[in-house]
């Protein structure tokens, strides 16, 4: 059920690569949300790569939490399971520039052929 709300979203939405401090989230759980990633720092007491992931969610009143999360688990690259529950986590591209935009739109910009203004004078 997941794996199809997260392929529709992809369709919708531009995803960075990565995550980073700074970056917002699209959060898909038992209902869709957006957060602030606000901390990212390697927990040293587990032997294998993880990280404390800091989040504010995005939501009325915000909410503070910490998640404990491998690399492809917040970067997009796999559907997760936390407290029975699925979950899947990628930063979105707000730029709409970038090679994600271009893959998208279906190739290169090319730089001779000018732009058009997006707002237009009217008399």
């Amino acid at each position: 059920m997941i794996e199809k709300i997260v392929n529709d979203l992809k369709n919708i939405f531009v995803f960075k690569e990565t995550t980073q401090v700074g970056d917002i989230v699209l959060i898909v759980a038992e209902r869709i949300m957006y957060a602030l990633v606000t901390g990212i720092e390697r927990d040293y007491a587990k032997k294998e790569e993880w990280w404390q992931v800091g989040l504010q969610l995005l939501t009325i009143p915000p909410q503070k939490i910490a998640w404990t999360l491998r690399t492809p688990q917040f970067t997009g690259q796999e559907i997760f399971t936390m407290g029975g529950e699925q979950r899947f986590v990628k930063a979105i591209d707000f730029g709409g520039g970038g090679e994600s935009a271009q893959k998208k739109g279906g190739g290169q910009i090319d730089p001779g052929k000018k732009k058009r203004p997006f707002l237009k004078v009217i008399k």
